[in-house]
């Protein structure tokens, strides 16, 4: 009887634990600007880590909540901030200690703004 209590205690909570509102869109734009903050900090910045570490999170939460959607995963704009999104977190991943470099970041930028454009035209 504990089990099942616990078990459904456990599966009841109260809202999204990933910070994510459920509106694409918004979401969308939301991480678009963390990640600029992230991508623009100095490589000296002493919370530099802790905020990547926060990025690669935000990251795969929302991968894992809107590529099952196949609605969102057909749009443009979701094709795109994917791709944006892999490259970045294989950065992060890869190379912990290193700053975005200057290229990545101009990519990163005309992909955000791709998928912002998108996101006006409903795509």
């Amino acid at each position: 009887m504990l089990v099942a209590v616990i078990g459904l205690t456990g599966c009841s909570a109260v809202g999204p634990t990933d910070g994510l509102t459920g509106s694409y869109a918004d979401d969308t734009i939301a991480l678009i600007d963390s990640l600029r903050e992230s991508i623009a900090l100095p490589k000296d910045a002493p919370d530099k880590m802790e905020l990547q570490n926060v990025a690669k999170q935000r990251i795969n939460d929302f991968a894992s909540r809107y590529r099952r959607d196949s609605d969102i995963a057909n749009l443009s704009s979701f094709a795109t901030m994917r791709t944006a999104l892999n490259a970045l977190a294989g950065h992060y991943s890869s190379y912990p200690n290193r700053p975005v470099p200057q290229k990545l970041q101009d990519r990163l930028e005309q992909e955000f703004k791709q998928v912002e454009g998108a996101l006006r035209r409903g795509a």
